[in-house]
């Protein structure tokens, strides 16, 4: 894992991200999470969907780069969620919602910049996602890791997940495990 490297976004709910994700090729680890808030201390689930804390559902990508370019992994990003709604995807409403990209140095915010810029030929809508540098990552409460995988039962998995999933399998087709 030395030669990998770490992307962070948000694109409303974190199982959302983190179940496309994991069938990404060369995605090693996904960690749910929360950034780009501030409150002081790390915040709680619950301080979160407040909308009180500033902070964003988020996940951190862990990713070889041989296998996957970051700025592929943007543009799944890009294409499986609706980055033209302001703090919302779907039902869920709030700042916590939003759209992001966390960079972590100049050259992810340049690729950033670019595929931000390249992909709103592809939507009616402006693109309202934020490209912020990281500052700091807080690690989501272990029931929201794996989420997906461990309640595909749970309803809003079901309709609002698997959806989601099934695009990614037809438009990402080439990108996945």
């Amino acid at each position: 894992m030395a030669n990998n490297s770490t992307a962070t976004v948000g694109g409303g709910c974190f199982w959302c991200v983190e179940a496309v994700f994991q069938e990404v090729k060369g995605v090693e680890t996904i960690v749910s999470g929360y950034s780009g808030g501030n409150a002081p201390g790390k915040p709680t689930y619950r301080e979160v969907c407040s909308g009180l804390t500033g902070h964003a559902e988020v996940v951190q990508i862990t990713y070889n780069p041989e296998h996957i370019a970051y700025a592929d992994i943007l543009v799944i990003f890009m294409t499986t969620h609706d980055p033209t709604t302001l703090n919302r995807q779907g039902a869920d409403v709030g700042s916590q919602y939003r759209s992001v990209i966390y960079y972590h140095d100049e050259d992810q915010k340049k690729i950033a910049d670019e595929v931000v810029k390249q992909m709103a030929q592809y939507y009616e809508d402006p693109i309202v996602t934020e490209v912020s540098q990281l500052d700091v990552f807080y690690e989501a409460e272990k029931e929201h890791q794996d989420y997906y995988r461990n309640n595909q039962s749970n309803g809003y998995c079901s309709f609002v997940i698997t959806p989601k999933l099934q695009k990614l399998r037809k438009i990402h087709r080439d990108k996945l495990k």
